[in-house]
């Protein structure tokens, strides 16, 4: 592996060594609910390192500081999620109001509360208590209303603890929306073998139509209020047009891995982690340190949520990605002809729990609306011609299934077992958490609610009637794990993951990963080096190596017909291509215009059947890829057709000279703000962020999803940490595009230069090592 250390990034190490230059700013501020003075001490990458008094007082700190740099973010985080956006944003925002409200949690406070461990409570009721006193000192004159609330018209609300918990539709759950696809495919063709190229099934499986269920029965719109519920604020079409196409499965995901002591260059071990979300203005991620006696904690997290849930407590570090397990299903029920809110359930019908709500709508009266709830969940969609309704039933049902929120349990931990006993009440979102410890410990536990399905695979929509019900959660020790293994390194994004020998049938686990890509080129690269640095995680969180290429080069036709010269030309070039998504390359620009655009619909125009064609649309790169490994006679009339057809839509953009191609004038950042569009066109620029040509790509490690239309990078890792475990103050970190959301600070857009270029901050962590980087100190007192 190369020890390749960016230029910026060396020099970033040595001004962080170097002696302190300017005294730090100051201020002070007395604090009405602090208990005991404490000081916030802002770094020069606008890290915040919070030390308290008392463990209450460094989440009241907290919430309190998280509302200085992103107040308007986690006011909008909390109206989304319940339901409250249009009493600020009038009645474009009710039917999302009223979707909202399905998902939230209502059940026992009681479980709710114990399911996160015994300090969970606490935590979130300080939390919001500092969110509550910056508001105050908002409402009060004594800081400024941030520029978002200005721009909008609108106010920060006041928070409970319980408002952090009861939200479940921020969490990314799986896999009602392909349950749905499934369903129409099968409908289409008479049969779910028409789904081959919809989505890869892993590990090989064969699904089947469950007993009762019609899958023309499903209708397209039948998510509507899912979605509604679950999709991020955006503001009316009207007021920010957006583009019709979205990024692929693969755009949520992440990468991390830990590498044990024996096989570094240090004799300790590394973590790195790097999230993949949808990128924006600010960042989804905010780091902070937090400090009071006992505790200790550093790292990054969702900001309206208390403590952290990537990071380290000084004695063990911890990271996440989303281990594809099947969370949720789409029940279908029967109506009763004399009374549409009763379903069919054995042999009688049974009532649906109706609740109803107000939701304020600016500008008008308020609107009453019916909720309506069966036995297994919400209900989505009810369809009066065919006397059918639908429910979604989730984990988030459960108690101990906010999202993320199950970190205050583990981030505390100080061995492997309590790290382990903690995860084993994690709820959502499903995760592979990957650990290491000061003692040389490495490990994986994959963790989260799992649905026991005796009855069905979970592939498809199945019959509200009572055939198919969930037989409780597997146990922890059902799903995987592993404790310094012999390899001596664990990793993963998103891949696949059960080991050989896993007991598919029974456990039914999931069956829809993303694309291994990733996944294989971490594994090739630490699989081959014994000695790996720092340096070298850091390189390969942004390693633009296309794997996909290695499967695809070889399967390509030796040449075209003679007159082809499209598909000659681009035969040579991705041969000679090096397989790197870098921003100068030609090859990257054909290869990623030909795999993401050109490839899918023609394996899908030769292999599936013409009924399902329009609905398959580009199909699963993967089922296509895997599709061309095992069917040789497909692959010349597949591949050279798409791959023409993708040299000339390249012309057309970058022109017919290939030697000037650039994958980089085509894939760029650019970071929008949610309210941009309400600001005059010559202002625009005041929220955005960027643009910066990019390299990676959606299936590389260094991920940067785009979106067809535009090549506009729109997800990927916007937060990367590299941990040196027990020498905390050499590890790295970047946050794009900053800490900040106010476009008057320097920290709005500071990191997004570096992100870009794949350069990292030091992760300050000791009280020397932040005192010589502070750049900004506020000093607290309580109130008297």
């Amino acid at each position: 592996m190369r020890r390749v250390l960016p230029l910026l990034v060396a020099a970033v190490l040595a001004l962080a060594h170097s002696p302190a230059g300017a005294e730090p700013a100051r201020e002070s501020r007395s604090l009405e609910g602090l208990s005991a003075p404490a000081e916030i001490r802002v770094d020069r990458w606008g890290i915040s390192h919070i030390y308290a008094g008392s463990v209450r007082d460094a989440f009241f700190l907290q919430g309190y500081n998280v509302a200085r740099d992103r107040l308007w973010q986690i006011d909008t985080w909390r109206k989304r999620g319940l339901g409250l956006l249009a009493k600020d944003y009038g009645p474009a925002f009710a039917e999302k109001d009223r979707a909202a409200r399905l998902f939230l949690y209502r059940g026992d406070m009681d479980a709710e509360w114990a399911a996160y461990g015994p300090d969970a409570k606490g935590y979130a009721e300080a939390f919001v208590a500092g969110v509550n006193a910056y508001v105050a000192e908002v409402e009060a004159g004594r800081r400024p209303l941030p520029e978002a609330f200005r721009l909008a018209g609108t106010r920060p609300d006041r928070w409970r603890a319980e408002d952090v918990v009861r939200i479940r539709s921020h969490a990314l759950s799986r896999n009602a929306a392909s349950e749905v696809g499934r369903a129409r495919i099968a409908c289409r063709a008479g049969g779910v073998g028409a789904a081959r190229l919809y989505r890869l099934l892993e590990p090989e499986w064969r699904t089947r139509i469950p007993e009762g269920l019609d899958p023309c029965d499903i209708p397209e719109k039948v998510l509507e209020d899912y979605q509604l519920a679950t999709g991020g604020f955006r503001l009316p079409a009207g007021f920010a047009p957006q583009p019709e196409d979205a990024p692929s499965p693969d755009a949520v995901g992440s990468n991390n891995w830990t590498v044990s002591g024996a096989r570094t260059e240090t004799g300790r071990p590394i973590l790195a982690n790097d999230p993949h979300r949808e990128h924006g203005v600010p960042s989804l991620r905010y780091i902070v340190h937090l400090e009071a006696p006992g505790f200790s904690v550093i790292g990054a997290g969702e900001p309206a949520l208390p403590g952290i849930s990537i990071g380290h407590n000084g004695t063990i570090a911890f990271g996440l990605t989303i281990f594809n397990a099947d969370q949720e299903d789409l029940y279908v029920y029967e109506t009763d002809p004399a009374d549409p809110d009763r379903y069919r359930y054995g042999q009688g019908w049974e009532p649906m729990r109706i609740v109803r709500e107000t939701i304020e709508v600016k500008g008008e009266p308020p609107r009453i609306v019916e909720l309506r709830f069966t036995r297994h969940g919400p209900v989505v969609f009810r369809d009066p011609k065919t006397r059918r309704a639908f429910a979604v039933r989730s984990v988030w049902s459960e108690p101990g299934t906010s999202a993320y929120f199950g970190s205050v349990d583990y981030m505390t931990a100080k061995d492997w077992a309590g790290f382990s006993s903690a995860l084993r009440r994690w709820g959502a979102p499903s995760e592979n958490q990957m650990y290491a410890d000061t003692s040389g410990h490495i490990g994986w536990v994959a963790a989260g609610k799992v649905p026991r399905r005796p009855a069905w695979d979970g592939l498809m929509p199945v019959p509200g009637d009572g055939r198919y019900e969930w037989a409780g959660f597997l146990a922890p020790e059902e799903l995987p794990s592993s404790y310094d293994p012999p390899q001596g390194w664990l990793g993963s994004a998103n891949q696949m993951n059960l080991p050989p020998g896993y007991p598919v049938a029974d456990r039914k686990v999931g069956f829809e990963w993303s694309n291994r890509a990733r996944m294989d080129r971490i594994a090739k690269v630490l699989g081959q080096d014994d000695n790996v640095s720092l340096a070298d995680s850091m390189a390969l969180q942004t390693d633009a190596y296309n794997t996909i290429a290695d499967r695809l080069i070889p399967l390509l036709p030796a040449r075209a017909g003679r007159r082809d010269r499209e598909a000659n030309a681009a035969l040579a070039l991705l041969r000679s291509w090096d397989r790197r998504a870098a921003a100068d390359s030609a090859g990257a620009a054909l290869f990623e215009t030909w795999i993401m655009k050109h490839l899918g619909p023609a394996a899908v125009n030769r292999a599936a059947p013409r009924p399902v064609r329009e609905m398959l649309g580009g199909g699963d790169l993967a089922a296509a890829v895997d599709l061309l490994e095992r069917s040789p006679s497909l692959r010349t009339p597949v591949i050279l057709p798409s791959l023409a057809a993708a040299w000339r839509e390249v012309e057309e953009r970058l022109g017919p000279n290939p030697a000037k191609w650039r994958w980089g004038d085509l894939h760029q950042a650019r970071f929008e703000h949610p309210l941009s569009a309400l600001l005059p066109d010559g202002e625009r620029e005041k929220l955005a962020v960027g643009p910066a040509p990019m390299s990676g790509t959606a299936h590389t490690p260094l991920a940067a999803t785009w979106r067809p239309s535009d090549f506009r990078v729109v997800s990927g890792a916007s937060f990367r940490m590299v941990l040196d475990v027990g020498e905390w103050d050499n590890s790295r970190v970047i946050n794009t595009p900053g800490q900040s959301e106010d476009p008057a600070s320097p920290h709005l857009r500071d990191l997004f230069p570096l992100w870009a270029k794949g350069e990292y901050v030091p992760l300050a962590y000791s009280r020397p090592a932040v005192e010589a980087v502070t750049e900004r100190v506020i000093a607290l007192t309580p109130a008297r």
